[in-house]
């Protein structure tokens, strides 16, 4: 695969380097049960908003009409969130086609100025886990100093421009960040080898989900072998449309990982996950990792699918308490995994689950998203949170930290707060006899 894939141009929209695949866009037959799934559609009420009317675009697209920006506006307005996946009575490939349009449209729309350098901020910072963890200590600086709090009092932070606000809103707390050793050894007898891919956010925000990741697989009868220095996995980029440097990602993860000898790949982040799967499809072009990819992706396993498969055996103390389960879209409709965090979670004596309203529909985080399309994605998280808010939860869970960023800030939008934990860090509180006020104390 070259490293600049764009080729002469076809008429029409699309030029000939990974066209969205006439058949699949054919295997649509326009039936609408998409319609109440799709997050912007239930927005907006427009049907190019809607995931048949984007595959219409699409359509009109291959036939000869050209890349307009309203055709770019309504590709751009898609979460990618795959609720229309899993409504689909058709099983049309929804996502393969968005992913093949949006590598169009990078590659054959002019943005304007302020929007290129917007998505040239992000995808300079996002995708590196040294520059987002050389982040952490001015970061923590402000939140700790007073200064976000005088900002908000002044004024002076609603005059920031609408993505500077989401990106100062949706920060986290920054908290001590335990370090992980490069390998950690199996609890009793051991059942798997696993490798973990410790991600970019979530090892620069969220290192305590790394740690109780590593300390429940341990517990679980695996041996933990975490590389040094990973790199990003794509997932982000894939999810832009921004390929090559999708592919440049994935190969030097693939590099990081080939040498450790290992049973299964384990990742937390369902966006992240969700990309790796898909390693056979975004390398497939390429003959010296085409191969790796696909024997990479058969072991991929999300870390609730890991645990669920395997079986699990250790000791669950009670967590007395309710909870609120949010599936991360990535999890539920991009991997289909839903039952599996679920049953882990009903294994843990006096614990409650309860069930969120609505809760398949995006909560508007959807990658970066929430910076590309802060209105948008507001309006969702409001949503979520109100339906969040009403289960009456003492904590929510999720597997995704841009879920957690996005749910936390719309619950303060409406001067509400909860607790908030992945799936992971539920376990290892049980399992090591902790309580459920480690978690909420947080």
């Amino acid at each position: 695969m070259t490293e600049n894939p764009i080729q002469s141009a076809s008429e029409g929209a699309f030029d000939a380097f990974h066209t969205p695949q006439r058949e699949l866009v054919d295997d649509c037959v326009h039936c609408g049960f998409c319609l109440p799934a799709c997050p912007t559609y239930e927005l907006w009420g427009e049907e190019m908003d809607s995931p048949r009317g984007r595959i219409h675009l699409m359509e009109s697209g291959l036939d000869g009409e050209p890349l307009s920006g309203s055709m770019v506006e309504h590709f751009d307005n898609c979460l990618g969130c795959m609720a229309c996946v899993t409504a689909c009575p058709s099983g049309v490939d929804y996502g393969s086609l968005i992913t093949q349009t949006r590598a169009q449209v990078e590659r054959r729309h002019q943005r304007g100025f302020w929007e290129r350098m917007l998505r040239s901020t992000i995808f300079a910072l996002f995708p590196y886990p040294r520059r987002l963890r050389a982040l952490r200590g001015p970061l923590a600086l402000y939140q700790r100093s007073g200064m976000a709090e005088l900002l908000k009092r002044s004024g002076l932070l609603a005059k920031l421009p609408p993505h500077m606000r989401t990106m100062e809103s949706l920060a986290p707390p920054v908290r001590r960040a335990p370090k992980l050793p490069e390998r950690v050894k199996a609890r009793g007898q051991r059942r798997a080898v696993v490798g973990m891919v410790t991600g970019c956010v979530q090892s620069a925000f969220f290192p305590d989900v790394n740690a109780a990741t590593a300390r429940v697989l341990a517990s679980e009868g695996c041996d933990v072998v975490i590389p040094p220095a990973q790199g990003c996995c794509g997932a982000l980029s894939e999810h832009s449309g921004r390929e090559a440097e999708a592919v440049k990602f994935a190969r030097g993860l693939l590099d990081k990982l080939h040498a450790a000898d290992v049973d299964y790949v384990v990742i937390n982040s369902a966006g992240c996950g969700s990309t790796l799967k898909e390693y056979p499809r975004l390398l497939a072009d390429d003959p010296d990792y085409a191969a790796r990819a696909e024997h990479f992706s058969e072991r991929v396993r999300d870390v609730s699918e890991l645990l669920d498969e395997l079986g699990t055996v250790a000791e669950r103390h009670p967590l007395p308490g309710r909870i609120a389960y949010h599936d991360a879209c990535h999890l539920s409709h991009g991997q289909g995994i839903r039952s599996a965090p679920r049953a882990l979670l009903r294994e843990i004596p006096e614990l409650e689950l309860s069930e969120i309203n609505r809760g398949d529909i995006c909560c508007g985080s959807a990658g970066v998203y929430n910076l590309l399309q802060p209105q948008a994605a507001g309006q969702l998280g409001d949503r979520k949170a109100e339906n969040v808010a009403d289960t009456g939860a003492d904590l929510l869970i999720t597997a995704n930290p841009g879920c957690s960023m996005q749910i936390r800030t719309a619950l303060e939008r409406r001067g509400e707060s909860m607790p908030m934990a992945h799936t992971v860090e539920v376990l290892d509180a049980s399992i090591r006899g902790t309580g459920v006020k480690s978690l909420s104390e947080r």
